[in-house]
């Protein structure tokens, strides 16, 4: 089968107003599907993360430009526009621009978009087809709607941070948050799979609706397993390193070199694993012989696996598992995993043309479709440069207008 030339999302025009990283995330997820995504931007600053830096973009003669590395991870297939929305022209235009889009995307906090005409009841009254995203740190209800959200304070109030990190008694304990923004992040797949929900149901109902998305909703949805654990057993998880509260082993191993990780997730792998590293009798054991039991007796278990491994190095152990079809794998550093030759297969570094800095790498999208595949059409966007071509082809405006516009201050 032929492959379509046009993204699957090549119909949907998006109006992104959100910065830094969840509503951004959403944004740039649905621009490489195909949408088109305007996003507009604080003239003169522009993203916040932009300034997020070091790294930042290196332009052809390798001095750093204005654009952060941290910027370039989520902004690509993007038009930047830039209107100062807090100025009755600038309110204007955005209104305008919203009559055109099928999606609004924005993370101020809850109600600050009301002063300016742009929150979903003033949109939805000029264009009801329009499907509203606001993604805040607490929602648009409930005792702590109007507090400001991040990602690091919702990690410790939605309580991943109390599950992540070394246990107590153990040197270097204490609650340590996630290496990446990832309550962010998971916000910003939700909003993307809410806003194709909207969207799909606005096939039917011919209007679109208001999204309500909350980083502490997500964050505690995101607990799973750890949240049901409590919830049968009254027993609120404790932080327990790098091992599982469910299954035995799962978790980090000493070598002879290094470290690996083992990731067992049930009797007939163990019993596998066992008999590789010379020790069968372990699947024997009425202690170790199912989950179950394992799990019990965790801390007789472990500390004799560990005796075991020490003994190969990581990359003999990972030869000898995988040949027996036991999970396994190294801890690889972020080089390590931009040098693996199956990233490298997947695509998963990708490289597009910049304005400025010429071809710049960037780290691709994991989303595979047969017929109408992620497209990379535009690397992350200079700070208002799109503004005058969206002005004029999408709203009509001459360039005389664009021209008094850039003089009053309402464009940058």
């Amino acid at each position: 089968m032929q492959k379509s030339t046009r993204g699957a999302l090549s119909h949907i025009r998006v109006l992104d107003l959100s910065r830094v990283l969840a509503g951004p995330w959403a944004g740039q997820t649905l621009g490489d599907l195909g949408a088109d995504v305007i996003k507009v931007e604080r003239p003169g600053t522009g993203d916040d993360t932009r300034l997020w830096g070091p790294p930042y973009l290196k332009d052809a003669q390798g001095q750093a430009t204005s654009d952060s590395a941290y910027y370039l991870c989520t902004n690509r297939n993007k038009k930047s526009i830039t209107v100062d929305f807090t100025q009755p022209e600038g309110q204007l235009l955005v209104r305008e621009l919203a009559k055109t889009c099928d999606v609004v995307i924005e993370n101020f906090k809850t109600g600050s978009l009301v002063q300016y005409g742009l929150d979903y009841v003033s949109l939805q009254a000029i264009n009801p087809r329009i499907v509203y995203c606001s993604i805040t740190g607490f929602g648009q209800t409930g005792p702590y709607a109007h507090r400001a959200g991040y990602d690091f304070l919702i990690q410790g109030m939605g309580g991943l941070m109390s599950i992540t990190g070394r246990p107590d008694g153990e040197e270097g304990a204490g609650p340590v948050k996630v290496g990446v923004a990832m309550t962010d992040i998971m916000t910003g797949l939700y909003a993307s799979t809410s806003i194709l929900a909207a969207l799909s149901a606005r096939e039917v109902s011919g209007v679109g609706q208001h999204i309500d998305l909350a980083l502490l909703d997500v964050q505690v949805a995101c607990l799973a397993n750890q949240s049901m654990n409590y919830l049968y057993s009254g027993n609120s998880p404790k932080r327990m390193g790098n091992a599982h509260p469910n299954t035995v082993p799962y978790q980090d191993f000493p070598t002879a070199d290094g470290h690996m990780i083992l990731a067992i997730g049930n009797d007939g792998q163990f019993a596998k694993f066992c008999a590789a590293a010379e020790n069968a009798q372990w699947a024997q054991d009425p202690r170790f012989r199912t989950n179950s039991a394992r799990v019990t007796y965790r801390l007789e278990l472990i500390p004799l696996m560990r005796q075991v491994t020490r003994k190969r190095t990581t990359s003999d152990w990972i030869a000898l598992l995988e040949n027996e079809g036991v999970p396994c794998g190294p801890i690889n550093t972020i080089a390590d995993v931009f040098a693996d030759p199956h990233v490298q297969a997947r695509g998963m570094q990708i490289e597009m043309s910049h304005p400025v800095a010429g071809e710049i790498p960037l780290v691709g999208s994991p989303i595979r479709l047969s017929d109408t595949p992620v497209q990379y059409r535009t690397a992350p966007p200079q700070l208002g440069q799109d503004t005058r071509q969206v002005l004029s082809e999408v709203l009509g405006l001459s360039q005389e207008a664009i021209d008094s516009l850039e003089k009053q201050g309402v464009l940058g």
